[in-house]
């Protein structure tokens, strides 16, 4: 099933807990992230955009390619080119090193989309999930205002916005084991999903 929203993939940090690989391109089990994140949105979006400051590495990909408007290296950067380019009035956002993002979990957030939230956002124990979530176009003016006065906490644009929480009950009811969230930041958590994928079968 397609839904009325944008699908956005991140992919601009810097790496340096990698040193400097580019994560998107890692490959546990075999399958590059990118790979595993581009075949679970195109399952789930009509549009599908990739935002980067370095396209050439993504030309293999069909889909939409887009750079960040504002010069600050950030995620919330990030986020205000994918809702900019977006053709959807709403955009799900995830970073580029989630390997085991979900379908099941994709589609859980999108049923609790309606037109009056401007982000839905996931909530676990750790705190919020916001590069794995929804956000509607109506936070292009706060994200920007907050851009130009340099400031990255995503966190911070909350208080202009509408928001919903998706409490981690009802998250696990999509994904047990919140496998979605697990990200790879550093040698050592390429090493965890190469077990996670192992033990999975």
């Amino acid at each position: 099933m397609k839904y009325p929203c944008s699908g956005v993939i991140l992919s601009g940090g810097l790496n340096t807990r990698m040193g400097g690989k580019n994560k998107a391109l890692l490959s546990p089990g075999g399958q590059t992230i990118m790979d595993r994140l581009y075949n679970t949105l195109r399952g789930s979006f009509d549009e599908v955009l990739l935002v980067t400051n370095n396209p050439l590495q993504y030309l293999s990909w069909d889909l939409t390619i887009v750079t960040d408007l504002f010069p600050i290296r950030s995620s919330l950067a990030g986020i205000h080119a994918g809702l900019f380019y977006a053709s959807a009035p709403h955009a799900f956002i995830t970073a580029c090193d989630m390997p085991f993002l979900k379908t099941e979990l994709i589609r859980a957030l999108l049923a609790e989309l309606e037109p009056k939230w401007d982000v839905i956002m996931p909530v676990t124990g750790k705190g919020n999930e916001p590069l794995c979530a929804i956000y509607s176009k109506r936070c292009i003016k706060p994200i920007e205002c907050q851009l130009k006065n340099e400031d990255p906490k995503i966190a911070n644009f909350f208080t202009k916005v509408r928001v919903k929480e998706i409490p981690e009950a009802r998250l696990r009811s999509a994904d047990p084991h919140l496998i979605s969230f697990f990200n790879i930041n550093t040698p050592k958590d390429l090493a965890g999903s190469e077990k996670m994928l192992r033990e999975q079968g």
